[in-house]
Formats: structure tokens, C-alpha cells, sequence
């Protein structure tokens, strides 16, 4: 039985898949196992996958005979998995340095408490070259779970990585990501984790982040689904988003709901899990709440966008 799965979902990605896999191989950590699955494809990829697994003995390789869409497959590779720990790397991204996977493997034998490891990550253009640093947890060792959840909402962003730069043990990630979420399934996968255990941070770079314009959260950015999963994920996991905002007032926080549901309802279309998250928020501020921030917030909003134009000229 191996330490760790490291699997590899890819799709389309026939350009970045040697390198890929070259920076899991490299690795100095070896106690794992690498599955590679390619969800139907047809750009050269399955020949590809098909000549590492041949090449070495860890390597399990898949063809899907049809496409399952990016988070069913992203589960089909989990339900393979035979590891203690997971570690996702994605077919367009990289390990860093060799070093990475041990040392997250190493942080979480340390933390028995903690369910989820992460560190510090580099987004990449399409030949590789360093872009910047991404915005990572503001403490390093460890955090509670309800606390990196809240950390996360508070700053309204996704501070732990994308799924290509964390290491989590299976037994608490056996639900899988929910696909039902398309923009942020990462960061709620990492939510449902840190329900059950903290979050350890480490302070080396580990992964590199490929960006371009064929990945399929680039799509997603670019359908505006993002506000309606955010108020899916505010209701779900209210009592951290409670948590974030623990200095508000309750008008405040109620003002924060209503500004949440306001942008949601803004999307069309909407799936229909977006209306029960809807009804579950409204319940806890109440219409009349949600109408009187709603009028506050038209009548405050163009003197928000004039010191918006103000300060883009100075």
C-alpha cells in the first residue's frame, strides 16, 4: 500500500503532460503511487500516458472511453486511489522542486490532527515562466479548521491553493468534491475537510500553477458563477462565515448577507441548488432586512464607483 495517490486528471493538456509528470517522478518522496487518467481526450494524450506507465512501475494509466467533465472525473480518480493521502496534481501544473511532496507528507505526519496540507504557490505563464507569488494563508504550521475557513471567507478568496497544491488524507476526503460546484469545488472541498480537522501550512514553494486560457476555470471565470457559489457556500457553511465576521454588529453582518445574496440573484441562470442557499441566508436577515440594505446599497453605490474612478486616476 503506498503513503500517498498522486493523481493526475487531465484533459486536453498533451503539451504540459511530460513535464508534469517528469516534476512527479523526480520527486525525492517515492512511496507513492501514480494514476493518470485521460477523460477521453483524442490529442495525443492517451499515447502518451500510455508510454510512462510502460516506462515505470508506479504509474497506473486510464483512457475513458467517453468524458466524464472535470469534477466527475476528478472523483472517478479518487474512488482509484489506495494511499493514505491524496495529492492532486493537475496535467498542466508541475511540483516546484523535488522536494515538495515529502515535505507536505512530512507536515502532515506531524499534525494528527490536521486533515489538509498546503504551501506556497507560483502561477506560470504557458512556457513556464513565473508570473507571481500567490496570496497564501497569513500564518504558517498550524490552524484550526473553523479558523482557515473563516480566514478564507473574510478575505473572500481561495488562501489555501488549488487543488495541484495541497495533500489530504483520504479517510476525511472520501465525500469527494461536490459537482454541483463548478468555479470554487476546490476551496468548498476544502471547507467540507476542515469541518473535520485543522490545516497545516508550510512555508516552501510547491507548486507551479500553470495559467492559460484553455484551462477550464478560466472558462468558468468567464460564465459568472462565482457569486452564486459563493452564497451557496456562506449557507452551507454559515457558522464559519459567522465566525469571519465575529467584530460585526448584527447589522453589519446582515448588510454583508444581503450584499451576498444580492450579487447571487444577479446571475442568470442559476442552478437550482441556488435557491435553497437563497432561502436558508434570507431566512436568517428576513425580507424587510434584505429590502432596507438593498435600497442602502443603490443609494451608496455611485459615490462608491466616483472614489473608485478617483483613485484609479491618482
Amino acid at each position: 500500500m503506498p503513503r500517498v495517490s498522486v493523481l493526475v486528471p487531465t484533459y486536453r493538456y498533451s503539451g504540459y503532460l511530460e513535464e508534469a509528470v517528469g516534476s512527479i517522478l523526480a520527486q525525492d518522496f517515492d512511496d507513492f503511487e501514480l494514476i493518470i487518467s485521460d477523460d477521453a481526450s483524442g490529442d495525443g494524450s492517451a499515447e502518451k500516458i500510455q508510454r510512462l506507465a510502460e516506462a515505470d512501475r508506479r504509474v497506473r494509466a486510464y483512457v475513458q472511453p467517453q468524458n466524464h467533465g472535470m469534477v466527475p472525473h476528478w472523483n472517478w480518480c479518487l474512488d482509484q486511489a489506495k494511499g493514505e493521502y491524496i495529492k492532486y496534481l493537475f496535467g498542466d501544473d508541475c511540483f516546484a522542486s523535488p522536494r515538495a511532496l515529502g515535505q507536505l507528507v512530512r507536515a502532515l505526519d506531524a499534525q494528527p490532527s490536521a486533515v489538509l496540507a498546503t504551501g506556497q504557490r507560483q502561477w506560470v505563464d504557458e512556457k513556464g515562466q513565473t508570473l507571481f507569488r500567490a496570496e497564501s494563508m497569513p500564518s504558517l504550521g498550524l490552524t484550526n479548521g473553523r479558523e482557515a475557513t473563516a480566514v478564507c471567507m473574510n478575505a473572500d478568496r481561495n488562501l489555501i491553493g488549488e487543488p495541484s497544491a495541497v495533500l489530504f488524507r483520504k479517510a476525511a476526503g472520501r465525500r469527494g468534491f461536490d459537482p454541483t460546484f463548478r468555479q470554487l469545488v476546490d476551496l468548498e472541498m476544502w471547507y467540507c475537510l476542515l469541518e473535520a480537522g485543522d490545516l497545516v501550512t508550510v512555508p516552501d514553494l510547491v507548486l507551479s500553477f500553470r495559467v492559460h486560457g484553455a484551462q477550464q476555470t478560466a472558462q468558468n471565470a468567464r460564465s459568472r458563477i462565482a457569486s452564486v457559489e459563493t452564497m451557496r457556500m456562506v449557507a452551507r457553511y454559515h457558522d464559519s462565515f459567522r465566525h469571519a465576521l465575529k467584530g460585526y454588529s448584527e447589522a453589519q453582518y446582515q448588510r454583508a448577507l444581503s450584499q451576498i445574496i444580492y450579487y447571487a440573484k444577479k446571475q442568470r441562470p442559476q442552478p437550482a441548488e441556488a435557491k435553497a442557499a437563497e432561502l436558508s441566508l434570507m431566512h436568517r436577515i428576513g425580507n424587510g432586512n434584505y429590502q432596507k440594505n438593498l435600497l442602502l446599497h443603490r443609494l451608496k453605490k455611485p459615490f462608491v464607483n466616483l472614489r473608485r474612478k478617483f483613485r484609479k486616476r491618482s
